[in-house]
């Protein structure tokens, strides 16, 4: 079967495909900076392990161990955020593509483009969630020179 492609409808397809991309510009970015913290979190339990298994300070064995299972927290929620980042980004593929196929070969695809991108925003919103949930988490590590209480 062969679509006739009015270069009209093409160009307007195109209009209404490239909306969506703003938005994976942004996941891509957040998709780097997740990572990076990830990374962060990862050689920090490395050489919190390292310490333990030394075990110069056996004294210090017990808090390596509650930070250690912070860390993982941590690790967890980073993971989790990167996981839903990574469907945000299949899904608003998914509606750029369905977008430009409804447009450009009368593709009856509205309900498939409007699911998707609301998946994609509710992915990208819960990413962003477990996003502030680990710092909240890091930052309250942090004592800045306090004392511990």
């Amino acid at each position: 079967m062969v679509f006739p492609m009015d270069p009209d409808t093409v160009s307007h397809g195109i209009q209404l495909a490239v909306a969506p991309v703003f938005l994976l510009t942004a996941v891509s970015g957040m998709i780097g900076a997740v990572a990076q913290r990830l990374a962060r979190i990862i050689d920090r339990a490395r050489n919190v392990e390292t310490r333990i298994k030394q075990g110069t300070h056996p004294a210090e064995d017990a808090d390596g161990y509650a930070e250690l299972a912070e860390l993982r927290s941590r690790g967890l929620l980073a993971n989790t955020s990167i996981a839903l980042l990574t469907a945000c980004a299949f899904l608003i593929g998914l509606t750029i593509v369905v977008l430009f196929l409804g447009e450009t070969i009368d593709f009856p695809g509205l309900r498939i483009s409007i699911f998707s991108f609301l998946g994609g925003v509710v992915c990208f919103l819960s990413a962003l969630i477990c996003f502030m949930v680990e710092t909240f988490i890091a930052t309250r590590l942090l004592n800045f020179g306090r004392k511990k209480r």
